[in-house]
């Protein structure tokens, strides 16, 4: 590769993880308009390395081209979020059983004391790191590079997803619950019952999100 193409990956790739980052945490919100020139200069980057990571994130289905020159960020609505739910039941229920018997049990079985005594109504961020841990153990028991590979697509759309649960912290309390059960089926051996509780876990992820999306786009009485 020549220094141009070295230099251009690198920009590319810094393009990429910083509209990555703003789409997920919702500072570049649904509806964006994200203009090829302003968004180079924005990031000091040239318009080759913005079109890659435009491209990329095109690719992992997060923005959406109208047109040659402006893209925009896709949305999230109810029947794209009960599509992702489609998907990843079928692969986290997979990855629930293997990894009952696959696993190392102890790793779990600190994983079930950690979620016993994580607050996330208190601290959101301290349960989102012990949940990325806990998917990581996850993938690392599973060995399965196909199902990780499709594991990791669906997480990157849920980084957005979950951040409508963030302003509940019943919702969050309850699903460190859930997931310490299924940490604790996990450390037990049992595959049937580890993806029993991650459908259960599931189920009630999408019931809570479906209706903060709900409460999001009704107008408040008395609004203009």
């Amino acid at each position: 590769m020549s220094l141009d193409g070295a230099t251009h990956g690198r920009a590319g790739e810094r393009a990429y993880a910083t509209l990555l980052h703003e789409i997920q945490t919702g500072d570049l919100a649904p509806g964006t308009v994200l203009g090829e020139v302003e968004q180079a200069a924005r990031l000091g980057v040239s318009r080759t390395p913005l079109r890659e990571a435009l491209g990329r994130l095109a690719a992992d289905g997060l923005v959406t081209q109208v047109s040659p020159r402006v893209t925009v960020v896709a949305d999230l609505h109810a029947a794209g979020i009960r599509e992702l739910f489609e998907v990843r039941r079928a692969l986290e229920e997979t990855a629930a059983r293997l990894a009952a018997q696959r696993g190392d049990r102890a790793v779990f079985a600190h994983l079930v004391r950690d979620f016993g005594e994580v607050r996330p109504d208190r601290d959101a961020d301290a349960y989102y790191a012990l949940i990325g841990r806990f998917d990581r153990e996850i993938d690392d028991a599973v060995a399965n590079d196909y199902l990780t590979a499709a594991l990791r697509t669906v997480r990157t759309h849920l980084v957005r997803v979950r951040r409508l649960a963030r302003d509940n912290p019943a919702r969050l309390s309850a699903s460190a619950a859930e997931h310490r059960q299924i940490a604790a089926a996990i450390a037990a051996g049992d595959g049937e019952l580890a993806a029993h509780a991650t459908h259960v876990h599931l189920h009630n992820a999408l019931i809570s999100i479906l209706a903060s999306l709900a409460d999001a786009d009704t107008p408040h009485r008395g609004a203009a």
